[in-house]
């Protein structure tokens, strides 16, 4: 699943490619045919994420909202436009661009009252302006669940997937079976302050990088990663490979449902 700087980046794609002129909007799968009426050859005002949502927001106040989900997909070209390919669930067409949306989990047509909602089902999104990380905090601080499961809780952490999880855990020392409770303030303060640079990081470039400098391939004299998801990584899917710091073999099990990874001598229980 795309975590939350892949729909940063996607918004920030599509704001600069629509936002502002009317787009035709379209399925021609047919399942989201009734929603895209709505919104055909309306103005797109805007394009922003929060967390894993996507939302194009319209001049009507209506808004279209997409989450991935595991199997998602947009496909951007430059016109002209060709005919669908596959199970095309929206397609959207602007002044130079339009793209193809395949097998979401969600895409449907909201008001603004039901975009309130949705952002109140989240917690703050390290990516946003207006977020504030306090309130991540109150959860965290009263929860007796592990930090590895409170930072892929999208009703805390907005955004935060399987590799930033991993990752920022690392980064900063704490073992993912840690409660929430028995974090130390001072830490999660440094842990959302990483998460907003790495995630930024993300944006920039289009993939998930962890590793410090001084960690990184000619710095250490090692081999690049390589792997589909890119980007160099301190632990994830690095399953009995030696730490880049200690070269403790790295640990893996499953935590909310998907595969999380330490070093059990950079991260003490």
């Amino acid at each position: 699943m795309p975590e939350g700087h892949a729909l940063h980046r996607l918004a920030r794609l599509h704001q600069r490619r629509y936002a502002g002129h009317p787009v035709a909007v379209s399925s021609p799968q047919g399942r989201f045919a009734a929603d895209a009426a709505l919104v055909d050859g309306r103005v797109l005002r805007r394009a922003e994420a929060h967390g894993k949502h996507l939302l194009h927001v319209y001049d009507t106040d209506l808004v279209v909202h997409v989450h991935l989900g595991l199997y998602g997909s947009f496909a951007e070209h430059a016109l002209p436009v060709f005919e669908p390919v596959g199970q095309v669930r929206m397609r959207l067409v602007g002044p130079t661009h339009w793209t193809d949306l395949r097998g979401p989990t969600r895409c449907e047509v909201l008001t603004d009252v039901e975009v309130k909602a949705l952002r109140a089902r989240l917690g703050p999104d390290p990516l946003r302006r207006d977020a504030h990380p306090d309130e991540a905090w109150a959860r965290i601080s009263r929860s007796r669940a592990s930090m590895a499961v409170l930072l892929m809780d999208q009703s805390v952490l907005a955004g935060v997937g399987n590799i930033y999880r991993a990752e920022v855990l690392f980064r900063h020392g704490v073992h993912p079976a840690t409660p929430g409770r028995a974090l130390d303030r001072a830490v999660w303060d440094d842990i959302w302050a990483d998460l907003v640079e790495l995630m930024r990081i993300g944006v920039r470039r289009g993939r998930i990088d962890t590793v410090r400098d001084e960690h990184l391939p000619r710095a250490m004299g090692r081999a690049a990663r390589e792997d589909r998801h890119g980007g160099e990584v301190y632990v994830y899917r690095r399953t009995g490979l030696p730490c880049l710091l200690c070269g403790t073999p790295v640990l893996t099990e499953v935590v909310a449902g998907r595969n999380n990874y330490w070093c059990p001598t950079c991260q003490p229980a």
